[in-house]
């Protein structure tokens, strides 16, 4: 999976196919990118951790992660991953649909467990670790899985399907009694993709603190102490950021002119733009178009 593909933190590409959704792609921190942004997608996705260790968050829950690991990311829920340090972290990122598991609308299974248990009302660990009694279980379905979908033989989807429901069971009936989230967390989560979505559609346009205020029905002070409790940094350095990977993306992929790029993305100014387009990637835009 490239970064282009993470790019947008409310993704809508499809990882699937039609026929039988599911997918695996391995990636590498930093070597592929340095991190994937907070975003979410309709897709359950498990991330395995395959060698070194890492960081990642799961509804703002934010983890070190190590090797054996696994993390499950049901349809709709924030998460992202980064460099942990200077350590470089290879692993597996399956992308499934839910409609994998579901028989029809009258389907028993699907009723009773495989929905709620993504919807979230069945509760279970996003973070799947050998500390878990049933963890030895849940990860030799993964492998097994994974053995699968490289040998490819005649009728491989039944015994994909098979292991998966199986892995389903175990979290299911090992299920802990979680408190389930806070009216107040609810709320914070439903407020952070509402301002990551704006930042999304509008990154282009001026966009002030008293904007992002009025979106959230906070004061600006309020604001700014929100935005930098659950990101840990400020919404103007967060907003250039993703503004300056989206220029360094029109660099590579676009004809227009440096200044063109850098109005399409959101920056008024070009000399402003150059000097923290260089302070983030080490060389001014015009360089970089040409050593890409």
């Amino acid at each position: 999976m490239n970064l282009n593909e993470y790019q947008n933190y409310h993704e809508t590409k499809s990882h699937t196919t039609a026929e039988f959704p599911y997918n695996t792609y391995l990636c590498s921190i930093p070597k592929d990118f340095p991190s994937v942004p907070l975003h979410w997608h309709a897709e359950l996705e498990l991330i395995v951790i395959k060698k070194g260790r890492g960081i990642v968050s799961a509804d703002l829950e934010r983890r070190s992660v190590t090797s054996g690991d696994i993390i499950l990311i049901r349809p709709g829920q924030l998460h992202s991953i980064e460099q942990d340090q200077n350590y470089i972290m290879e692993y597996e990122n399956i992308i499934l649909k839910p409609e994998l598991l579901i028989s029809g609308e009258n389907d028993l299974c699907a009723v009773r467990f495989i929905l709620p248990f993504i919807n979230g009302d069945i509760p279970s660990e996003s973070f799947l670790t050998p500390a878990l009694p049933y963890y030895k279980d849940v990860s030799e379905c993964i492998s097994q899985i994974d053995l699968l979908c490289d040998a490819r033989t005649e009728g491989y989807q039944l015994a994909v399907k098979g292991h998966l429901f199986q892995f389903f069971y175990l979290l299911i009936s090992n299920r802990q009694k979680k408190e389930t989230a806070s009216v107040s967390q609810t709320k914070s989560l439903e407020k952070m993709k509402t301002i990551l979505k704006f930042v999304e559609e509008h990154y282009a346009e001026h966009i002030t603190i008293d904007d992002m205020a009025a979106l959230t029905y906070y004061s600006k002070s309020h604001f700014m102490k929100f935005f930098k409790q659950h990101m840990g940094t400020g919404f103007i350095e967060y907003l250039n950021d993703y503004r300056l990977t989206m220029a360094e993306r029109l660099l590579k992929s676009s004809d227009s002119s440096v200044l063109e790029i850098a109005e399409q993305s959101g920056f008024d100014n070009l000399s402003y733009f150059n000097r923290i387009f260089k302070r983030k990637y080490g060389m001014s835009p015009g360089k970089w178009r040409t050593q890409g």
